[in-house]
């Protein structure tokens, strides 16, 4: 058995322990902000690669255009939110990661899940749809009520 005690009180894994939660709110909301100037700088080479395909294809490449964001976005949430770590680089300078609450890890697929209900929910309910974290237990977002996850720090 894998359990602790802190406080009087019997602690059987890391999610289970409160301590995990200071901040995290936070920490997560500056981790977003590293997070898209980071796919904004990863945005810039894609971009010129769409404008010469354009070029080579007397403008229909540029089409492309209208997907570039979200595509290089995405492909960043797979590889570093779904990637051995758990977190995105913005959210491991922060000290904070993405678990299961089941405890298994997080996949690509599920790591781009997660993004895209957080934008979907966005668009739908306003960022008011932050609130959630206020009222729910681990400061869990709609997102994270939906798929099961939670943040937390890394080094509690």
């Amino acid at each position: 058995m894998n359990a602790r005690v802190l406080d009087g009180e019997i602690i059987t894994s890391r999610l289970d322990d409160v301590r995990a939660y200071d901040g995290v709110r936070t920490r997560r909301i500056l981790a977003f902000i590293i997070d898209y100037c980071i796919v904004a700088l990863l945005t810039i080479p894609f971009a010129i690669l769409v404008f010469l395909l354009g070029v080579l294809t007397l403008g229909l490449g540029w089409m492309l255009f209208s997907v570039l964001v979200p595509a290089v976005a995405i492909l960043y949430i797979w590889n570093t939110l779904g990637g051995r770590d758990q977190a995105t680089t913005g959210m491991k300078m922060m000290g904070i990661r993405l678990d299961r609450l089941d405890g298994t890890r997080i996949d690509g697929l599920t790591a781009v899940v997660h993004s895209v209900l957080f934008w979907a929910a966005n668009v739908i309910l306003t960022p008011l749809v932050l609130l959630v974290t206020l009222f729910s237990d681990r400061k869990r977002t709609l997102h994270d009520l939906l798929l099961g996850t939670v943040v937390s720090r890394n080094d509690r």
